[in-house]
């Protein structure tokens, strides 16, 4: 198994690594190897990133075309309604 020594590490960032690893309870080398895992290994974050990559305009182009649906036909009342009652309060 190899070794890896770092060098220059500023202070603040060792005492973040400090700190989650007395906080999960393991070794300052089980916790860098831990994020070390974490920041190659592909999850739903990057996932979900990979998938954002549309432009505006083809993400604003799907949302125009979805087909318009009826509140009244979901049993929801009107919106216009709510509003009209809203304002007479």
């Amino acid at each position: 198994m190899a070794t890896l020594q770092i060098e220059n590490l500023p202070d603040e960032l060792y005492n973040r690594i400090q700190s989650l690893a007395a906080g999960r309870q393991l070794t300052l080398n089980e916790a860098v190897i831990h994020l070390l895992q974490q920041a190659f290994e592909p999850n739903e974050r990057t996932i979900i990133q990979e998938h954002q990559t549309e432009t505006m305009s083809t993400v604003l182009r799907r949302i125009r075309n979805r087909p318009r649906v009826d509140p009244i036909s979901f049993g929801l009342p009107d919106s216009t309604v709510l509003i009209r009652e809203d304002r007479n309060r």
